[in-house]
């Protein structure tokens, strides 16, 4: 593993019945990247980050985290040892404000899940990660609203806000800006945009303007292989690539 890697792929497989999934994956993530991963549906994108972060046991391969061998362990000492999926930690409680949502999260990081019930207010760490974690994601001034009350793109913004909370030191987004609308997406990238450097990011997104705008280095995976990792520059000019996934209208639009 080199010195600026933080997250390791080696030959990650995965086969349902004959179907294979992912195909001897192999990345390489480095310390303080947003690398995106793109790939047509049933590429394999959403197992890969199920693999990823311990939901879904790979059939052969291994992963490696800040220089660890973690193959072998579950989400939750994945998740205890930084490597967060979003939305992983808990569901969002609609009965409960933004601030205790985002405080249960935080909570739930470090403590046995049956502890974490008990009065946030004794837990002055917990609640000042929570408010830090809700300005960034730009909710600083929803949290005494019923997180029931939110509007779609908000909840998606507590949903990173609560995995943000947990303390992560690596990030697995899928599809952050699904079900977005022109202004809500705008408004996620602008947030992942101010989040880039603070943490090593892996994005799994439909969205072409978003990837562009924001990914170091994209990896396009085709039926469960990677078929090409390079700067979105480079992805562009790929022809394989512009052939297989991308499409030429998606690369005049990337380019204007």
């Amino acid at each position: 593993m080199t010195a600026t890697s933080v997250l390791r792929t080696d030959a990650l497989t995965k086969r349902f019945g004959a179907l294979l999934v992912t195909d001897s994956v192999s990345l390489d993530i480095h310390e303080g990247e947003l690398h995106a991963i793109i790939g047509p549906n049933g590429a394999g994108k959403t197992t890969l980050i199920n693999q990823l972060s311990g939901e879904l046991e790979a059939d052969s391969g291994s992963v490696w985290f800040r220089g660890a061998d973690v193959s072998a362990l579950p989400i939750h000492q994945r998740a205890q040892r930084g490597l967060l999926r979003s939305y992983q930690i808990t569901s969002i409680f609609e009965d409960f404000s933004v601030i205790e949502n985002a405080t249960f999260a935080a909570l739930a990081s470090r403590r046995h899940a049956f502890r974490f019930w008990q009065p946030m207010a004794a837990d002055r760490q917990a609640r000042q990660s929570a408010e830090e974690a809700l300005a960034a994601t730009g909710l600083a001034n929803r949290l005494h609203v019923a997180a029931g009350d939110l509007g779609y793109g908000e909840r998606r913004q507590l949903e990173l806000a609560m995995s943000l909370a947990a303390g992560p030191k690596f990030l697995l987004l899928d599809e952050p800006m699904a079900g977005m609308s022109v202004q809500e997406s705008t408004s996620v990238i602008a947030l992942l945009q101010q989040l880039k450097r603070q943490y090593t990011i892996l994005l799994v997104e439909h969205d072409m303007d978003a990837v562009f705008a924001l990914a170091d280095r994209i990896s396009v995976l085709v039926y469960g292989k990677i078929l090409f990792t390079g700067t979105p520059e480079e992805i562009r000019n790929h022809p394989e690539v512009r052939a297989v996934y991308l499409g030429e209208e998606e690369v005049e639009k990337a380019e204007a």
